[in-house]
């Protein structure tokens, strides 16, 4: 068998305690060695049986505002938003973890994962990705696929995303505009995509506004919103964590947001709602077809073959 293709060993145990990195351990093909995954990790669909050895200290309110208002509450006090369960984690005994310390109200803190190993898994390795830009995420992959013993298969998964963006960008850079695009990943307060989410707009042909490639998410005003200049030609409401039936329980937070902006997009109804859940928000394979789905929407009439593709995943506002 060709080794970029092979598995890891069928002994090898591994958490994974976010759902981007559960993508990326399936990717290498380690679907089978997953003992363990977050409360949140749902994709692929066959993994949503295992042990979950994670919690939420937030109900997912039917308010963003709410939503919001927690957690920031829970990190004023430096309290943690997610718990491990640590009997279970220690049942299922892994020999990697795979976990983050880029964002602690994204998943578990990597400080919580650390002193549970030191407690009760001294000999178990920890695999901590940190990705703020498309080629850090690609790292990730790669530093994934090194833990696994098969450091060839994630280079050749790497050059397999790198070549689909570059194809889209091919594409998009022949094209004559490059349209303003505003990312928002947060209804309530509006934040606006940051990380790699410029890269990802610059990719699909576009002019992403207010922040650059690895900028955090900033949270922006309703005034300051009504007062960018330039104002955007295209926006794409992608909420973190949210699918569009979930985005769309919000629409008086969205009416509300767009009844007094003169922004083109507005006028043009160049307005996007998109799966924030599967798409744009988790640094792993998937970023890809967030890159597809970001050029069906910035150049409609010039990619409908990936809004046929993504028809499900989309929408216009």
């Amino acid at each position: 068998m060709n080794r970029e293709l092979q598995n890891p060993p069928s002994d090898l145990r591994v958490v994974s305690l976010l759902p981007s990195a559960t993508e990326i351990v399936c990717l290498l093909g380690g679907q089978k060695n997953l003992v363990g995954i977050s409360h949140e990790c749902d994709y692929p669909g066959e993994i949503r049986d295992l042990p979950r050895l994670t919690s939420s200290k937030v109900d997912f309110s039917p308010s963003s505002l709410k939503i919001d208002q927690d957690v920031r509450a829970l990190m004023t006090h430096a309290l943690a938003v997610y718990d491990i369960d640590t009997p279970e984690l220690e049942r299922v005994a892994p020999d990697i973890i795979v976990t983050q310390d880029l964002c602690d109200v994204c998943a578990v803190s990597y400080e919580d994962v650390q002193r549970a190993c030191n407690e009760l898994l001294p000999n178990t390795r920890i695999v901590n990705l940190h990705p703020t830009r498309w080629s850090e995420v690609l790292d990730d992959l790669k530093k994934v696929a090194e833990a696994f013993g098969n450091p060839q298969r994630g280079a050749a998964e790497a050059a397999r995303l790198e070549a689909g963006r570059d194809a889209i960008a091919a594409r998009s850079a022949v094209l004559g505009t490059r349209p303003r695009v505003l990312t928002i990943e947060w209804l309530d307060p509006v934040m606006v995509g940051g990380t790699w989410m410029p890269e990802l707009v610059e990719a699909a042909g576009g002019e992403a506004l207010v922040t650059s490639t690895g900028d955090h998410a900033p949270t922006l005003t309703q005034e300051q919103l009504a007062a960018l200049d330039p104002a955007p030609e295209v926006v794409l409401v992608k909420p973190c964590g949210f699918e569009l039936e979930r985005t769309f329980a919000e629409r008086e937070v969205l009416e509300h947001l767009f009844a007094d902006l003169d922004w083109p997009a507005i006028r043009d109804h160049r307005v996007w709602i998109a799966d924030g859940n599967a798409f744009f928000n988790r640094p792993g394979p998937r970023l890809l077809e967030s890159i597809e789905i970001l050029a069906a929407c910035v150049h409609p009439d010039e990619f409908m073959d990936l809004a046929e593709k993504h028809a499900c995943s989309f929408t216009r506002y």
